[in-house]
C-alpha cells in the first residue's frame, strides 16, 4: 500500500487501528509509517494483562520498518487513536507517548531529517502536524552519546 497524502497515511493508521487488541483500556491505536520511497509499515497497539509489556502501535510501526531495512528512511509518521466504542469518542488527537517519540527522533536522527508526524482521533475529523523535534525538543539521541 503506497500513501500518496497524508490523509492516505492516517487512514492506513486508522484502519491498523481497527486491528489493535486493547480489551483492558478499549483505547485503539494504529500507526503508519511512509518512507522516502512510498513505502508504508502499519502497527497496532497489543495491550496484555501486565500492562507493563504492552505494546505501542508507533513501535510495532517502526520495527516493521526497521525488519524492512527502512529505518533511516522514514519521512513520515501517522499516529491515530480513541476509544474503541463509537459512542464514547472525542475529537482529540492522539499523539506518540514518550517512549515513541523517542523511537521516532531515533529514526530521524538515522535519517538526518525532522520526520512529520501526523496525529489524529479515530475518525479522522481532528487532525494536528508536528514535526518530531517540536514533540520532543532538546531530545537525548547519538550526540549525547558522543557518536555522530
Amino acid at each position: 500500500m503506497l500513501a500518496e497524502t497524508p490523509k492516505d497515511l492516517l487512514r492506513a493508521a486508522a484502519e491498523a487501528a481497527r486491528n489493535a487488541y486493547a480489551p483492558y483500556s478499549g483505547f485503539a491505536v494504529g500507526a503508519a509509517a511512509q518512507t522516502a520511497d512510498g513505502s508504508v509499515f502499519t502497527g497496532a497497539n497489543m495491550e496484555n494483562a501486565s500492562h507493563g509489556l504492552t505494546v505501542d502501535a508507533e513501535m510495532g510501526a517502526l520495527q516493521a520498518a526497521s525488519t524492512a531495512g527502512k529505518l533511516s528512511e522514514i519521512v513520515q509518521i501517522a499516529v491515530v487513536g480513541g476509544r474503541m466504542e463509537a459512542g464514547e469518542r472525542n475529537r482529540a488527537v492522539v499523539t506518540p507517548c514518550g517512549r515513541c517519540r523517542q523511537l521516532i527522533l531515533e529514526a530521524a536522527h538515522l535519517g538526518a531529517r525532522d520526520i512529520d508526524v501526523w496525529c489524529a482521533d479515530l475518525d479522522l475529523t481532528s487532525i494536528h502536524r508536528f514535526k518530531i523535534s517540536e514533540l520532543l525538543p532538546h531530545g537525548f539521541g547519538p550526540a549525547n552519546l558522543g557518536m555522530g
